[in-house]
């Protein structure tokens, strides 16, 4: 999805800002948890924006739905089973992604139930147009973020699943991932015609139970 007009950008902006950030933060976390200090030690543990965003990566996200954060540092030498923790590093990011949706999810279920319908065109309608954004963007980044292609999240969670020579092969990919990846989104429909159906499918599972907890909260 690409965002050409200044309306839908500014629409998409906070939820951009949120997918890159949590997801960033959320590698920090766990990397530190697992004992690996150096996110914390360059300043990049913190769920600032600003600590996260590469701008170039922004704007092209923004502008061709294809784009990226500045990648928190990882050092795997802290860790006591380096190909199982990167695992658990690279499926936090993700994860986040998804919880970050449910939240939308819950926050624009309620609001729908509270919200006279006559706000259409007010300020609290475009603020839900806001969230609602933010929610297919959060689901979107976190199922992206899982193709196992490096260097994205998935080639990390595969590795840590896989025997050890098969890993090491994962891992030998990362300098041509990014061609590989791009070949793979533009020149087939084979990438698309998996992660739309199933964005869909989880995008609705998300919604069912965020409709869920708001009916249970509010009957």
């Amino acid at each position: 999805m690409a965002f050409f007009d200044w309306r839908t950008m500014l629409l998409a902006l906070p939820g951009i800002l949120v997918a890159m950030t949590f997801h960033e933060y959320a590698h920090g976390v766990v990397a530190l948890r697992l004992g690996d200090p150096t996110a914390l030690r360059a300043g990049r543990l913190s769920p600032e924006p600003w600590a996260h965003i590469d701008w170039f990566g922004l704007l092209a996200l923004l502008i061709f739905g294809f784009g990226w954060a500045k990648p928190v540092p990882i050092d795997p030498r802290y860790f006591r089973h380096p190909r199982r923790d990167m695992m658990w590093v690279g499926l936090a990011g993700p994860v986040s992604n998804l919880v970050m949706a449910f939240a939308f999810a819950l926050a624009l279920g309620f609001w729908n139930r509270i919200a006279p319908a006559s706000m259409v065109g007010g300020i609290g309608y475009y603020a839900a147009e806001v969230v609602d954004t933010a929610f297919v963007l959060n689901v979107a980044f976190g199922l992206f973020n899982l193709i196992p292609i490096p260097p994205l999240d998935g080639s990390r969670v595969l590795a840590g699943l896989v025997p050890g020579s098969v890993a090491r092969a994962i891992y030998r990919l990362e300098p041509y991932g990014l061609v590989i990846l791009v070949l793979a989104l533009v020149a087939t429909p084979l990438l698309p015609a998996v992660l739309n159906p199933l964005r869909q499918a989880v995008a609705g599972g998300l919604w069912s139970g965020a409709e869920w907890v708001v009916r249970g909260v509010l009957r």
